[in-house]
């Protein structure tokens, strides 16, 4: 399982540890991933999800599942997801 969030797309930073010696090691920076349960109003289903603690707070701010997924951009978004808000847009048209 890829270390992806599945709504914005956030994926794992490299970087170095460094020491008081200045010694450099090479790190991973992981995305704080939970998963999370969202539902949708509109097509009533319910999705679990591998999402940041950025992702579930974005979703939060737009007002629901729904609408994040009408205002979030296709390349951000996971395939399942892609097909999710390709259904949503039309059955809200």
């Amino acid at each position: 399982m890829t270390k992806k969030c599945e709504l914005t797309g956030k994926i794992p930073l490299k970087g170095h540890n460094v020491s008081h010696a200045n010694n450099k090691t090479k790190r991973r920076f992981l995305p704080n991933l939970k998963k999370v349960k969202f539902k949708s109003e509109l097509l009533k289903k319910s999705m679990k999800l591998t999402v940041s603690n950025a992702g579930v707070r974005s979703v939060d701010k737009k007002g629901g599942f729904d609408n994040f997924l009408k205002s979030a951009k296709a390349r951000d978004l996971s395939i399942r997801l892609k097909k999710l808000k390709k259904s949503l847009l039309s059955k809200s048209a």
